[in-house]
């Protein structure tokens, strides 16, 4: 098993370094003149004096503007990781994911082999209502040919996006149909999706996806939980893994719905910031439920509040991997170009009085390198890694001892899985065979899949049809041989994974979940807690 782990360390540290970046960039996106003749400095305000003089009395003539817009963020640079500036442009992008909606047409959309197809069409939504099809090709918007040319993801956001109630025209090709069929689509509310997912995993469990935490989201959630409690659901996974955090009211009032009257969800404060505390109302309407929370290392900032909630109050589990460590609370301050600054103005702490924001005084780069620290340390595969000191040691309601500065850690530890992976394994992966070939076939094949309504259908259907054998020859024309020894070490997960996300292109996440939990360590350690016939207190008991 060291061996294997050896072998892909060095795949799983730039994995974590990419999603790190990826993941800090998402969490941070919440004068007089001055004559020729005396070029000494009018007032203590340095920052002002210097742009006045620059544009004033330097040798070229300058852009003043673009050097405000450049050295801002080389300033908040040196406060902290989650202080930021958000130019004009990027403002509308930044409302919307935090608002939940965004003008657009309604469809979700995949690149492949330089070919923008529909994968899926909102209910509802503009392209709905006008008969757009997943499996659609879109070949032109408005007067730009977006097919081939190594089109962007970007690009074809920018064209379809806009204001609610503009128009755009798009070109559609479609399977049957010879000539490009045209639609003029009047753009509407589009929302952004908080909730991946719902289902019930068996008789008695439910298991929510919360991928954000946006204004909607805890409607969404209710809807949610609502759905499989009229299912008999006397338990919840709710999976907060890779949810980099959002809005704090959302995630206030979710948690609120498993304390009881008075609880402490959480409190704020900063240097200029009295404290400031929310409690649970009362009105709870899960809190005779069983709560586990699934986390792992890209958990982050309100996620970690639902999580501290629970863990601090004795009222959930946690399973899987310790948090990201982001617990900076930034307030929004918008200027009159548009812009706007997202200024670190306090610190919010779990009910025991724990702060989990993890360390940056050696500056913004090696925060982000933190997850890669973490993997070469070995914390991914032993929770005995991990050290606190005794001065970062806090109680539970219960007497249970906690640890601050440094993300959420579980009750029940769950180390990254890499027992199935192998040099086959490695390979398809890093040429997304499994992906494209789940795409190709769905399209080939959809109205067949079409008649398949559940997930269970889906894998019944696909190993009737020997899909595994069928990607072994599709990867074996890719340059990538079969290898039978590979095969038993990585077969069951690369046929879940084809399953999953063949599932996926046609039925959506309903169909993807359910497939993949199968192969799903943190979810099925979670599962096998759940079916342990002992009381939230006497699992929490045994992490004491």
């Amino acid at each position: 098993m060291n061996k294997r782990i050896g072998i892909y360390l060095p795949l799983l540290i730039a994995v974590s370094v990419i999603v790190g970046i990826f993941l800090g960039n998402h969490l941070s996106t919440q004068s007089p003149q001055i004559g020729f003749q005396n070029l000494s400095a009018p007032r203590p305000d340095k920052l002002s004096t210097i742009t006045d003089l620059i544009s004033n009395a330097y040798v070229d003539s300058v852009d003043i503007n673009k050097i405000e817009e450049d050295a801002i963020p080389v300033l908040l640079k040196n406060l902290d990781p989650h202080s930021t500036y958000i130019p004009a442009q990027d403002m509308q992008e930044v409302n919307e994911e935090m608002q939940g909606n965004f003008g657009g047409i309604g469809v979700q959309f995949s690149i492949h082999n330089d070919t923008v197809q529909v994968v899926d069409v909102i209910s509802g939504g503009p392209s709905s209502k006008l008969g757009i099809q997943p499996g659609d090709r879109i070949v032109m918007v408005d007067d730009s040919l977006i097919a081939g040319n190594g089109v962007k993801n970007e690009t074809v956001l920018n064209l379809l996006r806009g204001e609610k109630g503009t128009q755009v025209n798009v070109g559609i090709k479609r399977k049957g149909f010879k000539d490009l069929m045209s639609y003029d689509i009047t753009r509407g509310d589009i929302p952004i999706i908080s909730v991946d997912v719902s289902y019930m995993i068996n008789d008695t469990t439910g298991y929510v996806k919360v991928s954000r935490f946006a204004e909607k989201t805890y409607a969404e959630f209710m809807k949610a939980v609502s759905t499989i409690n009229g299912e008999g659901a006397k338990q919840i996974i709710v999976d907060l893994r890779g949810n980099p955090g959002g809005y704090l009211m959302a995630v206030v009032k979710m948690v609120n719905e498993f304390l009881d009257e008075g609880d402490l969800i959480v409190y704020t404060e900063g240097h200029s910031q009295p404290r400031k505390t929310y409690n649970a109302t009362g009105k709870a309407h899960w809190a005779d439920k069983r709560v586990f929370v699934l986390m792992d290392e890209y958990s982050a900032s309100a996620s970690e509040i639902f999580a501290g909630a629970l863990q601090d109050n004795d009222k959930g589990i946690i399973v899987g991997r310790r948090s990201f460590g982001k617990g900076l609370v930034q307030e929004q301050i918008p200027f009159s170009d548009g812009s706007a600054l997202r200024l670190t103005v306090a610190r919010y702490y779990t009910p025991s009085g724990r702060s989990i924001q993890k360390p940056y005084t050696d500056g913004t780069d090696e925060y982000y390198h933190d997850i890669m620290n973490r993997a070469v340390h070995g914390e991914f595969q032993e929770a005995d890694s991990i050290h606190f000191s005794d001065s970062l040691k806090y109680e539970t309601k219960g007497g249970r001892i906690v640890y601050g500065g440094g993300g959420i850690m579980p009750d029940y530890f769950v180390p990254l899985d890499t027992m199935g992976y192998s040099d086959y394994y490695s390979k398809i992966v890093q040429k997304a065979l499994v992906y494209n070939f789940a795409f190709d076939y769905a399209d080939k094949n959809r109205d067949k899949l079409l008649k398949l309504t559940s997930a269970r259908q889906f894998e019944q259907y696909l190993t009737d049809v020997k899909i595994m054998d069928q990607f072994i020859a599709f990867a074996a024309g890719k340059g990538v041989k079969r290898n039978e020894a590979d095969l038993k070490i990585s077969g069951d997960i690369i046929e879940h994974q084809l399953m999953a996300y063949i599932a996926r292109n046609i039925i959506g996440d309903v169909g993807f979940y359910p497939i993949i939990q199968e192969i799903d360590k943190t979810l099925l350690k979670a599962i096998e807690l759940s079916e342990e016939n002992q009381t939230l207190t006497q699992l929490l008991a045994v992490t004491k």
